[in-house]
């Protein structure tokens, strides 16, 4: 990263375990799960199957309009800071993750979430970008977006990612691939829960955030992304070099002397996840305090998947602002089954 700071400004989210950023957070960190059997869903061996659901909204609300209803809010919430702006207007872009195909979704996902934006925040963002990556998707916008502020493009960037499993055809896709995690005789042990959220991030140049008159919450350290041939529902063995490149990438701008001390990341259960992660820090555990020690929100929110970079990106801030980080430098990272890896390192320092 060049010298110039990049923060981060505000946070939004919609998560089964909270209406917004600082209630999810605190959710998390009591380890309370917004787990809970599918009204009306049924697995192969009989028994409701278990998802993590945004409890406010109606199981009959499906497609387009759910993810709305996740996006829209978590949106709303880092726009704040703007509501009161009097001067001359900022140039604001959106960077979104979105979840890659798959059953279950309308093959016009992505440009009907794009169009019902534009008129929602008419004449709001200057421009929009979309990454349809799947997991690795809100840190890959993350990269993206704050390559542009870096270049002056833009004086400010609302990252965010949405998805939702809850969809009865995607469903029953994960249980076909042994990905759902089961409850019945025949327990998939090594699946996962599904969920669905969405997750926001401001990041703000400094003219800005002193113009805004507001306290940034981290700033952005190190960026990195790396892509694994060797994936899920192949014959090859990942050894982890797609995840290895897009740690040291982001690693590149640790101060030397100093150490990862928290980690943020996408692990859900599933083995292959677990071995990739592996395999990297053997390479690069001289960078971490404690490269074993790590959060992993998918036990309370389930698996996000396009919505967990943001996400995570909030936790980890939120743990600075309520000094309960277990340092000063935090690490979120990310892996899509379609070979997209990102990571992201954080100065959970506050300015003085």
């Amino acid at each position: 990263m060049p010298n110039e700071p990049i923060y981060i400004g505000a946070l939004g989210a919609s998560t089964p375990v909270g209406r917004d950023a600082w209630a999810s957070a605190a959710a998390v960190r009591a380890g309370i799960s917004g787990f809970t059997q599918h009204p009306y869903m049924i697995d192969t061996v009989g028994e409701p199957m278990r998802v993590a659901i945004a409890p406010w909204l109606d199981i009959d609300l499906t497609g387009i309009e759910r993810f709305n209803a996740l996006l829209h809010p978590a949106i709303d919430q880092v726009l704040v800071p703007f509501a009161a702006y009097t001067t001359k207007k900022p140039g604001i872009a959106l960077s979104l993750g979105l979840p890659s195909v798959r059953p279950g979704l309308a093959t016009d996902l992505q440009a009907r979430i794009v169009k019902e934006l534009g008129h929602r925040y008419q004449g709001v963002f200057a421009a929009v970008a979309t990454f349809p990556n799947g997991h690795a998707a809100g840190l890959l916008a993350m990269e993206a977006a704050s390559k542009k502020l870096l270049q002056g493009a833009f004086d400010a960037c609302v990252v965010a990612g949405v998805d939702s499993y809850i969809e009865p055809e995607t469903l029953e896709w994960l249980e076909e691939c042994d990905q759902l995690h089961g409850a019945g005789p025949l327990n998939n042990a090594w699946g996962f829960i599904p969920g669905e959220a969405a997750g926001a991030v401001l990041i703000i140049r400094p003219e800005l955030i002193e113009r805004l008159r507001i306290d940034p919450l981290a700033r952005i350290m190190g960026l990195g992304s790396g892509f694994e041939p060797k994936r899920i529902k192949t014959e090859t063995v990942c050894l982890g070099e797609g995840l290895t490149q897009a740690f040291r990438n982001a690693l590149q701008g640790l101060p030397e002397g100093m150490k990862v001390t928290d980690m943020y990341c996408d692990m859900n259960g599933e083995p292959y996840r677990a071995d990739e992660f592996g395999f990297t820090c053997l390479r690069t555990k001289e960078y971490f305090e404690s490269a074993s020690d790590f959060m992993t929100p998918a036990d309370c929110w389930g698996d996000v998947s396009a919505a967990g970079g943001p996400l995570h990106l909030g936790l980890a801030a939120i743990s600075g602002v309520k000094s309960y980080a277990r340092g000063d430098c935090a690490f979120v990272w990310a892996s899509s089954e379609s070979g997209e890896r990102a990571a992201i390192m954080l100065d959970l320092k506050r300015p003085k």
